[in-house]
């Protein structure tokens, strides 16, 4: 298999270059070019040896995942279906805000939870992506925009998957993310979000000085146990304990993404129960209307009702926001990536996954 240095830290590439005999400037001249310089090609890196050129083009695999399809929303939100080598797909989705860009990347291709408002969830899980793949979701948009003066600020891990069940290629993917002689993302502008994988918060928390989001949609184990099926293996109980032990920077606070759905989790006794159970956590609450796709067994709250939601939340002292639904339009919402399963048919079978909640 051909050597991904995008997959790399510093270090490692340093020692690759000590390997193959070379001086370990090598691997900062290498890395400027991937990280930095954001090359596509190792035909781009001009100040390096026309042999040295030859032996990296022979070893490794290409700097970009090719492009199936991209897709721009009316709000300016950009989505692109990308190929990895084995042409298993991932959606990569950008959010241009006044200030700030953030790219939101996938870390699975499918997803194995079958949250069922969630579209991802109707899709097999495939396979979980590499460090590599994980990484050049974010060299590839940085690049990409960088060429109309547009920049990227923040990464999201909030596309396809559970960054959880993926959490070692998750890892290096952060650190080569984070560095600050390369892409150099901050701790504070990466954000990975969990729907509640319990067993791995701790070794997340511990691994990861990131922002932490977490898929709530309910706090009562009755409807979170349909709307996100892991709540029937890690509760309720065991998700709060989870996230109190999660380390907090400074004024931090999790994130609680909470999805209103009409009828299901948007009362005001929801709202109530919800400000209760948060009570002691540091929390955001981020408030998200359903964003709607073909087969959805779900319908969006009205405005009204969420504002009367917010309101009610509001007044207990959390932070609240209603967040706008961007690129809809193009699938590119919230919940709807889906790796434009409606234009490309599967091209693996679906793997098993240990953890399933089915």
């Amino acid at each position: 298999m051909p050597l991904r240095l995008t997959g790399l830290t510093r270090t490692e590439l340093t020692d690759l270059m000590v390997q193959w005999g070379e001086k370990p400037y090598r691997a900062q001249q290498v890395w400027s070019w991937v990280f930095v310089k954001l090359a596509s090609s190792v035909e781009e890196m001009s100040d390096l040896s026309k042999p040295f050129r030859a032996r990296l083009a022979s070893e490794i695999a290409p700097l970009r995942p090719e492009v199936v399809s991209h897709r721009v929303s009316a709000d300016g939100t950009e989505k692109w279906l990308l190929a990895c080598e084995d042409r298993i797909t991932m959606e990569t989705v950008f959010i241009p805000e006044t200030s700030r860009g953030t790219v939101c990347v996938s870390s699975q291709a499918g997803c194995s939870l079958a949250c069922p408002f969630c579209r991802t969830g109707t899709l097999p899980l495939r396979r979980n992506l590499t460090a590599a793949e994980i990484v050049e979701q974010v060299t590839f948009v940085r690049a990409t925009l960088a060429n109309r003066g547009i920049r990227v600020t923040n990464v999201v891990l909030m596309g396809m998957g559970e960054p959880l069940y993926n959490l070692e290629a998750v890892t290096q993917a952060v650190r080569i993310i984070m560095d600050g002689n390369g892409l150099a993302i901050g701790c504070r502008k990466l954000t990975l979000s969990t729907s509640g994988v319990v067993n791995r918060m701790e070794e997340a928390g511990k691994n990861l000085n990131v922002n932490l989001a977490i898929s709530l949609h309910s706090v009562r184990d009755t409807v979170r146990d349909q709307l996100v099926p892991i709540n029937r293996k890690f509760n309720l109980a065991a998700l709060k304990r989870a996230a109190l032990a999660w380390p907090l920077r400074g004024r931090g606070r999790i994130t609680w993404e909470y999805v209103l759905l009409d009828g299901i989790n948007d009362s005001e006794q929801d709202a109530l129960e919800l400000v209760h159970w948060l009570k002691g956590i540091p929390s955001k609450v981020n408030l998200l209307a359903f964003n709607p796709w073909p087969g959805a067994p779900y319908s969006p709250s009205s405005r009204e009702t969420m504002l009367r939601f917010q309101e009610i939340v509001a007044n207990a002292g959390l932070v609240t926001i209603i967040r706008d639904s961007r690129g809809g339009d193009v699938g590119a919402a919230c919940g709807q990536l889906a790796g434009d399963a409606d234009l490309t048919p599967p091209l693996h079978e679906p793997l098993a996954h240990e953890e399933s909640s089915g």
